[in-house]
């Protein structure tokens, strides 16, 4: 009986245990429409949310801050327009009563104005600013005789023209900063009619500046002038210029046409067809602009023309443009940091009231360089201890690396050496600079300047000043302490270059006569010396070989300085032949280039920085291609080897350090002769100790002092 109740219960549908499962056992075999249902679900309410988006974008900002408890939320409005900074030169007082003018109407859309004489301007300074101001810069220039700016613009146009054509800059360097250029002139001098204000709005374009509007052009000559006056011209243009103003102040922008829509027919197009027409030509004619009314937009060569159009401006491509992208966004990052710093928006700028020149250092690069260690000379020089003279009078702390290789090749005692410059400033931004250009840079002198005589007396002065710091430094030896007050040798070579000072003549006349003429040697062909040295003079190889021809017939000891970097001149020895044949120096001090740090101006690494061994191979080459020259001394530690002229060695033995007591004593007897009486590098030559040689067990190091060897000794690759 029992078997069969059991029976009953697993086959009777209606039991609790059916009952319990069936649900499960139903879920499962419809389980195919329960996922549809889920995916119709999903993608409902995907496309819900599609249509809320675009509902979203086309609803007004101001729909869009109504919030869910009915207010709308004051948010913080955004700004695209900060001011206006309206730049002239004047001669007459025209464009200067045009940005008077100009100004007013600027000041009626509530927008804070600065009306600037560009002769007050140093762009070189301060243009790299209004990359990020958000401010619109107006350029009122005026075209004076035979087509040249003038006087208070001169500086401006100069440096801007240099700039654009100066690859260090690039053509972003200006990317973000807002431009309209209206020009004065008069078209009876056709040839040269409107040529500063061509020329300043092509170069702005050319460093990647953004017009915000067609370039204007007023005419003096009423019969011509398309309006009837220069007053007219520049009433019809402002009227646009401040429509435009108000467009950019609510966030919009009239662009170009790229041409790249379907048969060059869009709006934009047909508006400014005449800009793109004249684009087109840059390459040729580099922005010659007709003179019918535009439609105002705002442009760039960035957006006129592709990124290979716009190299073709430009037919030099050098390494360090590679990296140009992210220095650029670097340096923006910083600059805006820089900005925000600064007290005002709007600030004098350039020269005093009283019309004088500006210093050449800065206070944030008198801050900058104070920290490095250099001691500040009036408004442009500067002196600081070498590195070489903590070690040469604190020998028992010099863990074995010696004197400068300039004791070693010349006899050169670093104690009594000090390093100076009457010119912070420099035509060349060279990639292995060890002040990672932040000091000026320019073609001609354009700042205060300060007497020579004080340049000399100060520098003495400061240098003695930091070495009375150590005294009783322990490890300092007191003898030579008391010899490092005594300046015996001044080395021109700290930073900078000296013969930009225009009283270097002067300057070097207060200090004793010149032993020794350096030239810098950083390549050997033209491409190589602008990849590394990035001159700004345009005939810089010119100059350069000038340089070397000048040291040929000098009587003073005449040295090469070549500095190697890896990969970029080293593979050039017939070059370097052809060098050394122009100018027969006495000596070649090839040295390896030292790394010194990242800089955003600098693709330099420490995989350019040969090996001392390589630096040898390069030496040992080069002197087998120049049969009057041999290898005479080695300082290891500062990666260097000086080549001498064969007729420094006189029975089997090198002659290569001065004789400074001789040379005294021949400069006296040539002043007392009245110049009659003259001598060359051979009359003072010192003979050469052997530790100093090539070769040397004592690889440079002075065995009267004590060596103290470094634990675990790693292999050093240069003298940094």
């Amino acid at each position: 009986m029992k078997l069969s109740v059991c029976v009953i219960l697993n086959l009777d549908p209606s039991a609790d245990t059916w009952d319990l499962s069936s649900p499960l056992i139903s879920l499962w075999i419809n389980r195919f429409y329960i996922y549809l249902g889920f995916a119709v679900s999903i993608s409902l309410w995907i496309c819900v949310q599609i249509v809320i988006k675009m509902q979203e974008k086309s609803v007004p900002k101001a729909a869009q801050d109504l919030m869910t408890n009915g207010y709308v939320s004051l948010r913080e409005k955004d700004i695209f327009v900060s001011g206006v900074k309206i730049f002239y030169d004047s001669q007459t007082g025209t464009a200067k009563g045009f940005a008077t003018v100009l100004a007013e109407a600027v000041t009626s859309l509530d927008l804070p104005v600065a009306i600037i004489n560009l002769k007050e301007y140093d762009p070189d300074d301060h243009l790299i600013e209004e990359v990020t101001s958000k401010n619109v810069c107006v350029f009122l220039v005026v075209t004076y005789t035979d087509g040249l700016p003038t006087e208070s613009a001169e500086w401006f146009c100069k440096w801007l023209e240099e700039a654009s054509i100066d690859f260090r800059f690039g053509k972003t360097y200006l990317k973000g900063m807002r431009d309209a250029v209206f020009g004065l002139g008069n078209s009876a001098y056709a040839s040269h009619f409107h040529k500063v204000g061509k020329n300043v709005d092509k170069w702005l374009w050319m460093l990647g500046a953004h017009r915000v509007m067609s370039r204007g052009e007023g005419d003096c000559d009423v019969v011509k002038s398309k309006h009837g006056s220069i007053e007219a011209n520049f009433r019809a243009w402002k009227t646009k210029f401040i429509s435009q103003l108000q467009a950019l102040q609510k966030g919009e922008r009239k662009k170009s046409c790229g041409g790249h829509c379907k048969k060059g027919k869009c709006e934009s197009h047909q508006h400014g067809s005449e800009e793109r027409e004249e684009g087109s030509q840059e390459q040729d004619e580099l922005h010659h602009r007709d003179t019918k009314e535009e439609e105002p937009f705002e442009s760039s060569s960035e957006e006129e023309f592709g990124g290979e159009d716009r190299q073709s401006l430009n037919s030099i491509v050098d390494v360090e443009d590679l990296g140009k992208i992210m220095d650029h966004v670097k340096k923006e990052k910083r600059e805006k940091e820089q900005q925000e710093e600064k007290s005002g928006l709007f600030r004098n700028m350039g020269r005093n009231e009283d019309g004088e020149r500006r210093a050449m250092i800065t206070p944030a690069l008198r801050e900058a360089l104070t920290k490095q260690g250099y001691q500040l000379i009036g408004s442009h020089s500067g002196v600081k201890l070498c590195r070489f003279f903590f070690f040469f009078i604190q020998y028992s702390m010099l863990r074995g690396r010696g004197a400068c290789y300039k004791h070693t090749f010349y006899g050169i005692e670093s104690h009594h050496c000090m390093e100076t410059t009457p010119s912070l400033a420099c035509a060349n931004k060279c990639v292995f600079c060890w002040r990672h250009h932040n000091n000026p840079v320019g073609t001609e002198w354009r700042w205060k300047m300060d007497q020579p005589e004080m340049i000399l007396k100060e520098a003495i002065e400061n240098h003695q000043n930091m070495i009375k710091q150590f005294k009783g430094v322990p490890g300092v030896k007191a003898e030579r302490f008391e010899e490092g007050m005594m300046v015996k040798h001044c080395a021109l070579s700290l930073v900078g270059e000296p013969i930009m000072y225009p009283e270097i003549n002067r300057f070097l006349k207060n200090l004793e006569p010149v032993t020794q003429l350096y030239v810098s040697v950083d390549a050997s062909t033209k491409d190589s010396l602008k990849k590394i040295d990035r001159p700004l003079f345009k005939d810089f190889w010119q100059r350069f070989l000038d340089s070397l021809k000048a040291l040929a017939v000098k009587q003073q000891q005449t040295v090469y300085r070549p500095t190697l970097v890896k990969a970029w001149n080293m593979d050039e020895l017939q070059a370097y032949v052809q060098l050394v044949s122009l100018g027969n120096p006495d000596f070649i001090g090839v040295k390896g280039v030292t790394y010194c740090g990242e800089s955003s101006a600098s693709s330099l690494t420490m995989a350019h920085v040969p090996w001392h061994e390589e630096v040898v191979q390069f030496v040992r080459e080069l002197v087998d291609l120049i049969p009057d020259y041999e290898i005479a001394c080695e300082h290891e530690h500062s990666n260097c080897l000086l080549i001498a002229h064969r007729k420094f060695k006189i029975g089997g033995e090198w002659w290569t350090w001065i004789d400074y007591n001789c040379f005294q004593e021949l400069i006296q007897e040539y002043e007392d002769s009245g110049g009659s009486k003259t001598f060359s590098a051979k009359d003072y030559m010192a003979r050469t100790p052997h530790w100093a040689l090539f070769g040397a067990n004592e690889r440079s190091f002075d065995p009267k002092d004590t060596r103290h060897q470094r634990k675990n000794k790693s292999k050093a690759i240069s003298g940094c």
